[in-house]
């Protein structure tokens, strides 16, 4: 694993089937705009924001209660001199049992501080995995972008 590689770990009091359950649920944390199916191995999903982000994610891994892993086979940015950066990268959610609960560590291998994105995309995901996705395991209500109206703070829109 790259050290570069943008990751965010945070560790919740509930088992891991819930909290599995809710990573594969992104419709919940991440933007209810999300099309396509999203839990098993194979499936392929769209997300988009307006005009500024859309890109096309097959799920890789879906190994209940322990990892989900998702690979990046088309992204566009409206802004920025590169819009495929996310492109064949792989966003990965390990959750590790602990005596308390669960261990969820985030890493987007691939999103990497050179990237003319890495500050906005690593902001955004840090709001999307440690408030939204934490806020849904939690209370059962995370803070996906709605039709059209971003959740991620203002500053971190393109």
């Amino acid at each position: 694993m790259s050290t570069e590689d943008f990751t965010e770990t945070f560790t919740i009091d509930r088992e891991p089937p819930l909290v599995y359950a809710a990573v594969t649920d992104p419709r919940a944390w991440w933007s209810s705009e999300i099309e396509g199916p999203t839990v098993h191995e194979g499936d392929e999903f769209a997300y988009h924001y307006e005009d500024q982000h859309r890109c096309r994610i097959r799920v890789e891994e879906a190994v209940p209660g322990r990892r989900v892993a998702w690979r990046v086979l088309e992204n566009y940015f409206s802004a920025g001199a590169d819009p495929q950066e996310w492109v064949d990268t792989t966003i990965e959610f390990d959750l590790t049992p602990t005596p308390t609960g669960t261990e969820v560590r985030f890493t987007h291998r691939g999103l990497v501080p050179r990237y003319e994105c890495y500050e906005n995309c690593s902001t955004s995901w840090r709001f999307y995995v440690t408030d939204s996705l934490r806020g849904l395991i939690e209370t059962g209500t995370g803070k996906p972008n709605a039709t059209g109206v971003p959740r991620a703070p203002v500053e971190l829109r393109r």
